[in-house]
């Protein structure tokens, strides 16, 4: 189906898109250092934003599978010859996953101006549940887990997301499947700490909320459990409830949108480019940086 993507895109909407972002990361480039030891500079067919700027169009669209993109690309956007081939291109997002990351974490930090956060996790599957006891892949990295929410268990990973009132991503971290909420509670938080965070009941901790007040000046609001003697208001518990539903809605998206859980790379170094650029594509579009 992705292949013949290219038959029904709508070419200036696309181009729009390919300039919004290219205007953006040349931008954010030009106050950064980038130390890439090139040799054969000189034959270089695109420039550095040109290929952060493709990486995050295919995010943006959609795309998993790097070769139904890289042919994408090839037949609407730049001509055979003036544009990597496959294998290169793969390899120079690759040594620009730093920059890629550097960009989405300045836009980030545009959410500690919102009214909120929310911290969650999503689960990330990566083989069939029939397979999770002889799969190899990320084997010594991801293991299996619990779903709490669809009641199943998996073989893959794990992406705890800091993510504002309007969407935004802040604070990520993969882990293990098997990780518990409470573990990568504090590393998400205090990446771009936000002064007011909610969760959900997986995160009650008075030792945590306690340390993130007392570090970081962090305040972290959890529901109660019912054998806990700590009173909540009806009011106060749908509030929260309400509140929380926006990283539920980030989920949903990201999933459905973006793919995020369908992300096909085989090694760690493909995998954190790939989610970057997927995080980064989502945030340029909830800050109206980019049409969706």
């Amino acid at each position: 189906m992705q292949e013949h993507f290219h038959f029904t895109t709508d070419r200036v909407k696309l181009q729009k898109q390919y300039a919004s972002i290219l205007l953006f990361v040349s931008a954010q480039l030009s106050s950064i250092q980038i130390p890439l030891q090139r040799r054969n500079r000189h034959l270089l067919k695109q420039k550095d934003e040109v290929i952060i700027t493709i990486h995050v169009l295919g995010k943006l669209l959609g795309f998993t599978s790097e070769r139904a993109w890289h042919r994408f690309v090839i037949g609407n956007l730049f001509p055979k010859d003036l544009f990597p081939e496959r294998s290169r291109y793969n390899r120079r997002c690759r040594a620009l996953s730093f920059a890629i990351k550097w960009i989405r974490h300045q836009l980030a930090k545009r959410g500690q101006h919102h009214a909120y956060a929310v911290v969650d996790s999503l689960p990330i599957e990566l083989c069939h549940s029939s397979r999770m006891y002889r799969a190899k892949r990320f084997r010594g990295i991801a293991d299996i887990g619990y779903c709490a929410s669809k009641k199943i268990a998996f073989y893959g990973l794990k992406l705890h997301l800091q993510a504002t009132d309007q969407g935004l991503p802040m604070g990520y971290v993969v882990t293990e499947a098997s990780c518990h909420d409470r573990v990568a509670a504090e590393t998400v938080m205090t990446q771009i700490p936000h002064p007011y965070n909610l969760g959900d009941k997986g995160y009650i901790s008075q030792k945590l909320q306690k340390k993130l007040y007392e570090e970081h000046r962090v305040a972290f609001w959890t529901p109660v459990r019912k054998n806990q003697r700590i009173l909540q208001s009806d009011a106060w518990k749908q509030w929260m409830k309400r509140k929380r539903k926006v990283i539920e809605t980030v989920f949903s998206i990201l999933v459905d949108s973006y793919r995020i859980t369908e992300i096909r790379a085989n090694s760690v170094s493909g995998f954190e480019t790939a989610l970057d650029g997927i995080l980064l594509a989502y945030s340029l579009v909830v800050l109206r940086l980019v049409e969706r």
